[in-house]
């Protein structure tokens, strides 16, 4: 029978097709710009994902300085941590993490959108942070996509 085959089609990891993508965040409320990174970086946008392979595109986020938080999530918002020593429980706002190390912010928000196994740990690597509009990875040709036209 000549007609079409309507086999399912599984990426491996040989056969992803990863992209380089610029992402702004200039004026773009953190947990939406943190819900769509984090489709970016599975891979949920192409047409091939497949739920347990890393088919996701490596992203790199620029003005990371620039997001914005509603309300006073700034300062009333607590993240917790714990050094592993009695007593040991840290606390800290998005407004410390964001002078302190812009990176770690950005890392705690979208690693929560992510699966909690190996796969989220070898996925949230293929995300990069800059203050600034610059960035390291010029020689990958990166394209750069607008967050807004995405759903």
């Amino acid at each position: 029978m000549d007609s079409l085959s309507y086999k399912t089609i599984s990426v491996n990891k040989a056969t992803a097709q990863k992209e380089w993508v610029v992402v702004d965040a200039t004026d773009q409320v953190l947990g939406r710009l943190g819900t769509k990174v984090a489709k970016l970086l599975r891979g949920k946008y192409k047409p091939s994902f497949t739920p347990n392979v890393d088919c996701g595109d490596n992203v790199i986020i620029i003005n990371a300085e620039k997001a914005i938080l509603t309300g006073s999530k700034w300062n009333d918002r607590v993240y917790l941590r714990h050094t592993g020593y009695p007593g040991g429980q840290r606390e800290t706002t998005p407004a410390r993490m964001l002078a302190k190390n812009p990176e770690e912010l950005y890392r705690k928000v979208i690693k929560g959108m992510l699966p909690k196994n190996r796969l989220g740990e070898a996925i949230i690597n293929n995300m990069y942070v800059y203050v600034g509009s610059e960035h390291n990875q010029e020689a990958q040709n990166p394209k750069v996509i607008d967050l807004n036209t995405l759903k």
